[in-house]
This record gives C-alpha cells, structure tokens and sequence, in this order.
C-alpha cells in the first residue's frame, strides 16, 4: 500500500510540476518569462534547503514514527492549494489557441472587470471579433501531429536528448564527488547541502549568462562545459597517475581526488544548467496547442535520465566507467545539435503547429530568426502576445502560482 500511495504522489506530483511550469510561460510577458522561471527555481532550491530543517524539528516526536510527522508537516501547504481552481482561470492563450471561444470571452470580460478596463470602448474591436467566432466548435491538437511536422519534432528531440544528457551525467559527476572514506550520515548530509548550493549558484550564475548570450548561447556554453569537465575527469586523471607521478602513490591518488572533486563541481553546476534550459527553451518554441505534451516528452527524458541513478546502484556500480564515458559522447553529440536549435529571446509564443513550425533558426553569420518561412494561418492574435493574460485587480502580474512550486519541492524530498 505505501508503495503504491508513494507511486501516485510521484504521479501527482510531475502533474503539477508540468501544469505550473506551462501556466507560468503563458501568462508572462516575452521579457518575463526566464525571470520569472528562475524565481521558481529559487523557490524550489528553497524548499530543498528548507527541508533539513522540518525533518530536525520532526525528530522524536511522541507517539508516532519521525517519517509519518514529516509526511503530514510537508502535504499540509496543500491544503491552501484547493481553491486555485476557482481563484485561477484557464489559460487565455490556451482558450483562444483551441478555439475555445465562449470562454475566452467570459475571461476576457472577467479581466476587464478587475482590471477597470472598459471593453465595449476597446479600439482593437477583440469582443466583437470574438462575437463573430462564437459558433466554432474547440478543436484539440494532439502531440502525434507533431511528427508530421518538419522542423518542430526536430527540435522537440534534441531537448530532449539534453535534458536527458544532463540529468543522466549529473549523476556521474554527483557520484564522483563523494567522498568513500566519510561517514555515512555525515556523506549524506554533505552531499545534500552541497547539491543544494550548486543548485543556488546555477540559477544566480543562468540570470547574467541567458541575458548576454540568450538560450541557445548560454544552452550551448554550458553543454561545452560539461563536455569538457567530462572528458578532462576521463582522460586527464589517468595521465597524471601514468606518466607524471608513478612513483609517488601517496601524492598521485591525493592529486587525483583533488582533480575529480574539481572537476565534479563544474560539471554539476553546468549539467544543471543544461536540464534547468532544456526544459525552458522546450517550453517557449513549443506551440500553446501542444505546449504541455511537449514539455511532458522533455521532462520525461529528464526523469529518464535521472533513472540511470538507481539502476547503477542495483548493479553494484558496474561498468560505472563505461556509463559515464556513454554519457560523455552524448554532450558531445548534444553541442553539433544545439546549433540547429532557434533563439526564442523577446518572441512571441507560438500559438498553432504551423507557427511553431516557421519558427526556425538563422545562420550564425546573419543575427535573428527567420520568421514567416511558411504561410500563416488566417487567424491572427498578435494582440494577445505582448499582453498579460492575467492580471491582478491592481493591474499587476499575479505571482501566486509560484507557492506550489516550493511546496511540491518539499514534498518532493521528502
């Protein structure tokens, strides 16, 4: 039963991870969008060092097991979550990219309202536009008509094969970095509090970086970092124990720590950087018809990824070397495919597959993006791209879908 309850909570769990992550992306402003994921971010690195600490104040308590206590401490937050069905709505974006018509309208007179805005004066005449649309019935897109596409499944696959290349290798980084000679509990608090710092310093490290050099830049030095600090832990190890220091033992294997722990270090804080933008840039060239199926494939590579873990411990760590040279030869493969990705910085979300589809990369010796490669569709909500879909009633952005993002990483570690 507890294995089964642990699965659904799991399940639940990556649902609500999803649904956050692609409400978040739709009602931010293309100038918001990485800001406001990288709060998430924090608030979820937040929960992690949180964590601890519930645990600590858990400890010993009367009459019942320390687990069941913190159990029931950390699922409590979600208690509040229940009326966010009824405080937010469904995403605009989404209504109006499905068709969904009739309650595009109800929500866009329920923001005016809010918001003072009078809509029968509006000049842009979206009401009455709506008014002559209400007869169409909501059309759903599935993921498989992704594969019909020409550019879109293609980069959809490379996501995904770099999130699943980043998870997969921070595990072989994670693993080198411990130390085998420390105590047991004090290797896992070590360890943990030492994830969590490089979890805190890739997000402030992600702000400066993807503002100078936008996704596929930053996507791509960070790859090329990992990449290196991989193959520089293979190779260049071993070459200081063959050639250089073969008669001192002592200095060789103390020299080789050093050099392993350094270069883990880089290649966690780097590998995190790739998952982190991995899954953003999934989230931004994806259309909003298929946004969560996209996303979904990503973050499951990502788990995927993550699986490799527990599997090489049920083998008792063998052929770990072998793992992670697998995993080594993937960066490389990644760093040739990151090229062919677009730059989604400062555009607008794509809206139907054949948007996302004309959403395509330029060569690196003419900046931009090649827009309008294919023919647009009829309908046209350029209006709805650079606006809020959700303001609050002062008519600011309403960041309240960010506290379950740090609940569920609570409930997460625990």
């Amino acid at each position: 039963m507890f294995s089964t309850l642990r699965f659904f909570e799991g399940f639940c769990l990556a649902g609500l991870a999803l649904s956050l992550y692609v409400l978040r992306i739709e009602l931010c402003l293309p100038g918001w969008r990485f800001s406001m994921t990288m709060v998430a971010s924090f608030l979820m690195v937040g929960g992690q060092l949180l964590m601890p600490g519930v645990a600590a104040l858990c400890r010993n308590w009367p009459d019942r097991d320390d687990w069941q206590v913190l159990q029931i401490v950390i699922i409590s937050p979600f208690v509040l979550m229940l009326p966010y069905v009824w405080i937010f709505p469904e995403s605009l974006r989404w209504l109006l990219a499905t068709q969904h018509y009739k309650r595009s309208k109800a929500m866009m007179l329920r923001i005016a309202r809010k918001n003072q805005v009078e809509m029968t004066t509006e000049p842009s005449g979206v009401l009455t536009e709506l008014e002559q649309e209400l007869h169409r019935k909501p059309q759903r897109t599935c993921i498989v008509k992704m594969m019909s596409t020409r550019n879109l499944w293609k980069n959809i696959v490379v996501l995904c094969v770099n999130s699943l290349t980043g998870y997969g290798i921070h595990h072989c980084f994670s693993r080198s970095m411990m130390d085998p000679e420390a105590q047991p509990t004090a290797l896992c608090h070590a360890d943990y509090y030492t994830m969590a710092g490089i979890a805190v310093a890739t997000c402030l490290a992600l702000c400066p970086a993807v503002g100078l050099m936008g996704r596929r830049g930053g996507l791509l030095t960070f790859m090329i970092i990992t990449a290196l600090a991989s193959l520089l832990q293979l190779g260049l190890l071993n070459l200081i124990g063959k050639y250089s220091l073969r008669h001192d033992i002592v200095l060789r294997d103390t020299l080789n720590r050093k050099f392993s722990v350094a270069f883990s270090i880089i290649g966690m804080f780097s590998s995190h950087a790739v998952s982190t933008l991995s899954i953003f840039f999934c989230a931004e060239i994806t259309p909003t018809v298929i946004r969560g199926g996209g996303l979904g494939l990503v973050l499951a590579s990502a788990g995927f990824g993550m699986l490799t873990a527990p599997i090489m411990e049920l083998h008792n760590q063998k052929g770990y070397f072998l793992h992670h040279v697998i995993f080594a030869c993937c960066t490389l493969l990644c760093i040739i495919c990151l090229l062919l990705l677009p730059e989604p910085r400062g555009q607008p979300l794509p809206e139907s597959i054949a948007d996302g589809e004309t959403f395509t990369r330029r060569t690196l010796l003419h900046p931009g993006e090649q827009h309008l490669l294919l023919a647009k569709t009829d309908r046209d909500y350029s209006r709805v791209h650079d606006t809020p879909l959700h303001l609050t009633a002062t008519g600011g952005p309403d960041i309240s879908l960010l506290f379950p993002w740090m609940v569920g990483s609570l409930l997460s570690c625990g």
